[in-house]
């Protein structure tokens, strides 16, 4: 394989990113890379007061996400990641200090340093956005059960939402694909799971077409 890509799936909280990005890394044989939730020292604490952790657990995921981002960079290999570092600015990081659960100098140190991170960061060869609508990531937070994330308010899930239309609507950095999935199960239907698939050896490039579905 002479060249190589980078793949990040964008969504909101319950989109199904980790199972898809699974999925792909099995089956084209990508590295995956998933979004640090069991072994994240900040999460719980942050889902139980989260003015008081809010800065913390965004550096820690600004952190983690950079990291990764270089290593798949430096890497021979193609690499597919669930959540990428543009998500952490542009969702989460500016929904916590619009809705006052983050101060204004916390935030203000946080954009500075993503500015700086980002400038040594190529995006991803292709971003895969997960569009679901809220009462379904409702249904899917609840199905998988974790036990941090049963009373997230639906205004939070609403807000996240609208965040990532603006900031999908302003993605320009590089190549795009949004997946409304709001009617498609990766696990248990194959057929939309070749749905998926057809859909991103589509939007790559001719030079990329070892990619097979």
């Amino acid at each position: 394989m002479s060249e190589k890509l980078f793949i990040t799936i964008a969504g909101n909280i319950g989109t199904g990113k980790t199972t898809l990005t699974r999925m792909l890394g099995e089956h084209f044989g990508w590295k995956p890379h998933f979004e640090s939730v069991a072994d994240n020292p900040y999460l719980k604490d942050f889902y139980q007061d989260m003015a008081r952790w809010s800065f913390p657990l965004q550096i820690y995921f600004l952190n983690h996400r950079y990291k990764v981002h270089r290593e798949v960079s430096f890497a021979s290999g193609s690499a597919i990641q669930d959540r990428s570092i543009y998500e952490d600015c542009h969702i989460f990081a500016r929904n916590l200090y619009e809705s006052g659960k983050m101060e204004e100098r916390d935030y203000r140190n946080y954009q500075e340093l993503y500015q700086e991170m980002i400038k040594h960061l190529a995006p991803p060869d292709l971003m895969i956005y997960l569009r679901k609508s809220v009462p379904r990531l409702v249904d899917h937070i609840q199905l998988r059960g974790r036990d941090f994330e049963q009373d997230l308010p639906v205004d939070y899930l609403t807000c996240l939402n609208r965040y990532y239309e603006e900031w999908i609507a302003d993605y320009k950095i590089g190549r795009l694909l949004v997946i409304d999935s709001n009617e498609l199960d990766f696990v248990k239907r194959p057929e939309d799971f070749a749905h998926v698939k057809k859909k991103i050896a589509d939007r790559l490039d001719q030079k990329e077409l070892f990619v097979r579905v």
